[in-house]
């Protein structure tokens, strides 16, 4: 057993990246490795007896940090600490014994079975990996782990073809519990499930997890079933833990921007609330492989922070910074700005005739809302130079009026039972400043 003074697991500066054009041909082409930051220095604890729920959206790094926690993948960076001891350090015996004590039930209860094994032989093969018991002794552990994951002991000679996928993700359970574990990586059990079987499942954990005093990381972006199941959450954003808190603080309280957004996008039951204005998040998820600058929610933020001496509401500021972000990307067609204001020369290029006509055309196909007349002047004067192409100006332009703290300065979790990485919630003065 572990100490009860230190958590049963701890994640300190967690990275695993992926690389693209790493190969021996891309090395004597020239080219440079590119990094898909899956998990980007992320830190939590767990505590032994508990479950913390680890969600976000798809592609957010959530799975990835529970295989790399579990070393099924090797990391890039950092640590975590099993029972006071470096997972990435331990070697022969030592690992095989960590393997002992920290488990996985896979997502897809189809295809983590072997389907030319009976279920029988799925459950007891950690048994003869680690040689645990007689033969007779495996048998029967198995027969006592299928009748308490809630299938028949008679069961064991079938396949898992034959059987429902509530029953397999049973038997992945089961497979889990064989070695008597400390700890167990729950990545998504119960997502490929009917909602009727997901209950049944979840109550199956709970229930082992009294009996065996089991510790849980639970993976889902199924909000539902984290408030139902977990006793703390962990928010996931793009590779990093942007909020983490107890259960009922993080669904009552949120202090995150993107995790108000999450719970908003969760549907209500009660016809008093079917016609609340809901928070939704714009835009899509940034790639890994180039994440913003500063906060990396910053893009779809509905909060994000204007300078101090801009006079202009939360609306129009997020329309002008998704406005800077076409411009930066230059993701806004220019050939089919302004038809009627612009003529091609000798070289074949096109030629604006009347600029202010072109830039308002460029803001009626972008902006989705009207600015304030100071505003508007300066966005106009800003995008001037796109009617020669010239992008820098126009980007530099915007940027030096519109820049906010949140792409200059990275927010820190900080401590604290309930940390929210988001210069918001930053101590007074900090969320303004220059950063």
């Amino acid at each position: 057993m572990s100490d009860v003074h230190q958590p049963l697991v701890k994640v300190d500066g967690l990275e695993k990246y992926f690389w693209e054009n790493d190969s021996l041909l891309d090395r004597l082409l020239g080219e440079d490795p590119i990094a898909v930051r899956a998990v980007d220095g992320v830190s939590f604890d767990i505590r032994e007896g508990e479950t913390l729920g680890l969600v976000g959206e798809s592609g957010c790094g959530k799975s990835t940090t529970g295989e790399t926690l579990l070393r099924l993948q090797e990391p890039t960076g950092g640590a975590v600490e099993f029972e006071g001891n470096n997972v990435y350090d331990l070697e022969g015996k030592d690992l095989t014994a960590f393997r002992r004590e920290a488990q996985v039930v896979f997502q897809d209860p189809f295809s983590s079975l072997d389907p030319r094994m009976t279920i029988g032989r799925i459950v007891q093969q950690p048994l003869d990996v680690h040689e645990v018991g007689s033969k007779a002794e495996r048998r029967e552990r198995v027969r006592d782990l299928l009748e308490r994951v809630g299938l028949a002991a008679e069961h064991a000679d079938r396949y898992p073809h034959e059987f429902s996928g509530g029953q397999r993700q049973r038997i992945g359970i089961a497979r889990a519990l064989a070695l008597e574990p400390e700890f167990i990586v729950l990545d998504e059990p119960t997502s490929a499930l009917d909602v009727s079987v997901q209950a049944q499942v979840l109550n199956l954990l709970d229930d082992l997890q009294a009996d065996f005093g089991l510790t849980y990381l639970l993976i889902s972006h199924d909000l539902s079933v984290i408030r139902h199941v977990c006793d703390r959450v962990a928010v996931m954003y793009l590779g990093e833990i942007v909020e983490i808190g107890p259960s009922e603080e993080i669904f009552g309280e949120p202090k995150h921007p993107y995790t108000k957004a999450l719970l908003e996008s969760v549907p209500r039951a009660s016809t008093d609330e079917r016609d609340r204005e809901r928070e939704t998040i714009s835009g899509d998820v940034p790639s890994p492989r180039d994440p913003p600058s500063g906060c990396r929610f910053r893009t779809r933020c509905p909060e994000v922070i204007p300078p101090d001496d801009l006079e202009i509401d939360q609306s129009e500021y997020r329309a002008i910074m998704t406005l800077r972000q076409r411009v930066e990307q230059r993701a806004i067609s220019l050939e089919t700005v302004g038809d009627e204001d612009r003529r091609v020369d000798d070289d074949g290029e096109f030629v604006v005739e009347n600029v202010d006509a072109f830039v308002a055309d460029v803001k009626a196909q972008i902006l989705e809302t009207t600015l304030p007349p100071r505003e508007d002047e300066a966005v106009t004067e800003a995008l001037a130079p796109l009617a020669e192409e010239n992008w820098d100006t126009a980007a530099e332009r915007l940027e030096e009026r519109y820049g906010s703290v949140c792409e200059r300065a990275n927010p820190d979790l900080g401590g604290g039972t309930h940390p929210a990485a988001c210069h918001l919630v930053s101590a007074p003065g900090d969320s303004r400043s220059d950063g």
